[in-house]
């Protein structure tokens, strides 16, 4: 079967997130999903199959890290659109049938697609003790993101503060489900991105992730309500880097970005 490698949230090769992609005829077993994500070994691989007509959704995807399954996963479904638009294998907007019920991706003509996710509510929460330890910075404001999202969303000082980090991995994996938001506003919006933010997602085997669609549900309402706007642009500052464009329309948020295959091979296993 055919198998892609794409980076997402970037218009550009060897930037953004990279991802797996394969469409299949149905799901096998899990463990052989499980592996085939181990071997690839990107921060998620996405396995699609198109699903009867007359439903709900179009096509059934879940995601795999290399070291387990995942409820949501924004790059890795903009990826999937990607490959599915590209290929011819489906024609407009696309429903996914999901763990976290349907994500609708929507192409556009710019050549971006558009991701409709459900936002994440937002708990506020003690410090909890030793994080800032464990991340390297104090935080002004910590939230709780709820079940899909899994993280906990830091507020930090300022833009130099994120990209500064160096958290103890290990360490950060003590204070929640998948992992760690740290986020501040921008320097300078001159630059073209509203805030910034870097994750960090020990617990589901990735030390840091290079652009995370799924936290920018949670990253969309914090600072539309800080910024005073609805359509903000966030930088996600890791080594690879990323911009997504968010909307906040109430519980969903719309995420839009672009793609780019950089490999397309055969899966022999």
């Amino acid at each position: 079967m055919r198998i892609r490698i794409v980076d997402a949230f970037t218009d550009r090769p060897f930037a953004g997130n990279p991802a797996g992609v394969l469409l299949l005829d149905a799901f096998p077993d899990d463990t052989w999903l499980q592996n085939v994500a181990m071997e690839v070994n990107h921060a998620e691989t996405a396995f699609a199959h198109r699903l009867p007509g007359g439903g709900e959704a179009d096509w059934a995807l879940r995601w795999f890290t290399p070291v387990a399954e995942v409820d949501m996963c924004g790059h890795a479904t903009l990826a999937t659109a990607h490959v599915l638009r590209s290929t011819g294998a489906h024609e407009g907007p696309v429903r996914f049938a999901t763990r976290s019920g349907v994500l609708i991706a929507t192409p556009r003509e710019d050549g971006s697609i558009t991701l409709d996710f459900p936002t994440a509510p937002l708990t506020r929460v003690d410090v909890p003790h030793g994080v800032a330890g464990a991340l390297g910075a104090v935080p002004s404001t910590v939230y709780d993101t709820g079940p899909h999202v899994g993280d906990l969303l830091l507020e930090l000082a300022d833009e130099k503060t994120v990209h500064a980090l160096a958290p103890d991995h290990k360490a950060l994996a003590a204070f929640s489900r998948r992992g760690i938001i740290a986020t501040a506003r921008a320097e300078d919006p001159a630059r073209g991105y509203d805030f910034v933010s870097r994750c960090f997602f020990p617990n589901v085997g990735i030390d840091e992730d290079p652009v995370t669609g799924s936290a920018h549900t949670a990253l969309a309402p914090f600072w539309s309500e800080r910024l005073g706007r609805t359509a903000l642009t966030g930088l996600q500052a890791s080594p690879r880097s990323g911009r997504v464009q968010v909307e906040l329309r109430g519980d969903r948020t719309l995420l839009s970005g672009n793609a780019v295959t950089v490999i397309e091979g055969e899966l022999r296993a």
